[in-house]
């Protein structure tokens, strides 16, 4: 349930070489200094063939009555929540409640194209559908109850994105029609569908759909970070739903995906429908690249919380982060852990920082392109802090750790220029991409 922005170009990691060694004490090294420098909060699980071989909590689930945070703590999983709904849909399938490839028409009459889009197109985000998150007054909204008359409403409203199955995109707005199609046929609320058919017979007793946030029942708060904490607003979670509404933790999630490959959820058969990818979507699952291996998973982005879970086949390995406050990328913390478990040397991250002067700073400003991804990012000041902002997308300050090296911790991005070149590098999840500084005109 959010918007891509330059902080996701990476949506996993790689490494190498596999090994049966657990280096625990890497890990542990990791979050010992995320905590000291208060720059993380968040739980972490990684299992092996069914059997947890790590488990790391820190930070607080309430930052105001100081509840640390444990192993027991409940997040909110954003978007992984996809996986569940999806997982959903093909026990309907294979329960011969729909199909995959008739329309929603009969659902939704209101939505544009409804006669020419599948539910099928709705699961690998082929439909054309726009997503209302998307939408300029989302966030005018997103606290106060919807019903399902009003979310209709909404996301009939919003103009077709492109024809359906002519291309992917995501849309949030696919899976809330999921979930409805769910209800519908059914006749019971999403919660009581994902309890009765996933969480009670996998005894995931942590994985329920969410209401307002309680402390009282380990549920946690989010957080954003600006020097101090800032507690983030709570997204009224009858908007998500099946989208981004479901609370669950790093070890029911492994569980859950262990259970899904193990063909205990859906058959092998639409768990291979699941996986196959197309124009970078799978039906409820991502495809994450691993050099010659495959993983899969989903990421989740929700109000302050973040999380990531991948599962490996060949080695059965399950791997979850959640957070509920990140002043350093998951995707790094992703990269310390299969470095842990792959055996391969990873960084340890600097905290330090330098000043730089105003007229060094004016240097690096510009806008500037790259041919490996097709995206600009405009490099500014403000008040002595060099500013990031790819275009369409928010901008974000950079710590200097050298005179020509930027940091943002919490999307992993470093940027290195070379002001005599009029280049920039950026480094993002062990990937480097070269930047050139565009020609300035001047008029006359």
């Amino acid at each position: 349930m959010k918007k891509t922005t330059i902080t996701c170009l990476i949506a996993f990691i790689t490494a190498s070489a596999f090994s049966q060694t657990f280096n625990s004490k890497k890990l542990d090294s990791l979050f010992a200094l995320l905590e000291k420098n208060n720059k993380y909060m968040g739980s972490i699980a990684i299992s092996e063939n069914g059997k947890t071989i790590y488990t790391k909590s820190i930070g607080f689930d309430d930052i105001e009555s100081s509840k640390k945070s444990s192993v027991n703590t409940k997040y909110r999983i954003g978007s992984i929540s996809k996986t569940f709904t999806a997982s959903l849909i093909f026990k309907a399938v294979e329960e011969n409640k729909i199909n995959l490839n008739q329309t929603i028409d009969k659902y939704f009459p209101t939505v544009k194209n409804a006669k020419k889009i599948t539910i099928s197109n709705l699961l690998n985000h082929r439909s054309g559908i726009h997503d209302f998150t998307n939408d300029d007054n989302y966030l005018k909204w997103n606290t106060q109850f919807q019903s399902k008359a009003k979310m209709i409403e909404r996301i009939s409203a919003g103009d077709i994105v492109f024809e359906p199955d002519t291309k992917g995109q995501y849309s949030n707005s696919n899976y809330i029609l999921l979930s409805y199609i769910l209800e519908d046929i059914y006749k019971k609320s999403y919660g009581e569908i994902l309890s009765s058919k996933i969480t009670k017979p996998l005894h995931l007793k942590n994985t329920y759909l969410g209401g307002k946030i309680n402390i009282a029942n380990n549920e946690c708060y989010s957080y954003s970070l600006d020097k101090n904490w800032k507690k983030e607003s709570e997204t009224d979670m009858s908007i998500p739903i099946g989208a981004g509404a479901v609370v669950s933790n790093p070890t029911d999630l492994n569980l859950f995906f262990e259970n899904l490959f193990a063909g205990k959820i859906v058959s092998i058969d639409h768990l291979n429908q699941m996986k196959t990818i197309k124009d970078q979507y799978g039906m409820g699952l991502f495809q994450f690249p691993f050099f010659e291996r495959k993983s899969y998973g989903h990421t989740g982005g929700i109000d302050g919380f973040r999380s990531v879970t991948g599962y490996f086949p060949t080695e059965k390995l399950a791997l979850t982060l959640t957070s509920n406050g990140m002043g350093y990328d998951n995707n790094n913390i992703m990269l310390c852990a299969l470095s842990s478990y792959f055996n391969k040397p990873f960084a340890m991250p600097v905290f330090s920082t330098v000043e730089i002067t105003s007229a060094t700073l004016d240097l690096y400003s510009g806008t500037y392109g790259s041919p490996q991804i097709p995206l600009k990012i405009t490099i500014s000041q403000k008040d002595n802090v060099l500013i990031a902002q790819a275009t369409g997308q928010p901008s974000f300050p950079m710590e200097a750790t050298a005179v020509n090296i930027f940091k943002f911790d919490t999307a992993g991005i470093v940027l290195e220029f070379n002001s005599e070149k009029k280049e920039m590098l950026l480094k993002q999840g062990g990937k480097n991409y070269l930047f050139t500084k565009n020609k300035t005109i001047k008029n006359n």
